[in-house]
């Protein structure tokens, strides 16, 4: 059965390397009749989370912020999967993807105990060098806190440039991630 997806991409290079990475996880999951929709987070315009705890009341606008998010919940309300993507920066995720995944508690707001919806979950990296472990430490405790499932990782190591990840074996492992699931 066809999946709806979510990619949720920091990066703020569309042609850097997360987003070659992104490409072929997408061309994948389409090819077996996902559905897949990509949000260039830094080419939106998406405020930081206030802490108001006013979110959750109005279902046509689940935070009481009115930005580019409100172009996200409505996707991410019917995504089964979602795809945490982003380059490392300071061994963490980029403030682009932390912006709007912080505001994705307006839909967690909705249930009366603040329950974030069950979803799947990739997460998707590019960095100049291999230290992500900070970044998985966070993933995989979201992960088990919220009670979403990963479906894996793909971590590329070693890309600093556009272009740098041609010929890297992440490319075939995102595109086969996104392959498999169906």
């Amino acid at each position: 059965m066809a999946k709806n997806i979510i990619i949720l991409n920091g990066s703020p290079r569309p042609k850097g390397n997360t987003s070659a990475l992104t490409a072929e996880f997408k061309k994948g999951a389409e090819e077996v009749g996902n559905k897949v929709t990509e949000f260039q987070l830094s080419r939106m315009k998406i405020n930081g989370c206030i802490g108001c705890w006013g979110g959750g009341k109005d279902s046509e606008h689940p935070c009481s912020q009115r930005d580019d998010m409100e172009k996200i919940y409505p996707l991410y309300k019917e995504a089964d999967v979602v795809v945490l993507a982003s380059p490392l920066y300071y061994w963490f995720i980029s403030g682009f993807l932390k912006n709007a995944f912080d505001r994705l508690f307006a839909i967690a707001e909705s249930d009366p105990n603040c329950r974030n919806p069950k979803k799947e979950s990739v997460l998707i990296m590019a960095a100049e060098g291999a230290g992500f472990e900070e970044s998985e430490h966070w993933y995989d405790h979201l992960e088990k806190h919220i009670g979403w499932r990963s479906l894996g990782k793909i971590l590329c190591g070693y890309v600093t440039q556009p272009g740098d990840t041609d010929g890297k074996k992440e490319l075939q492992e995102a595109y086969a991630l996104g392959n498999s699931i169906q």
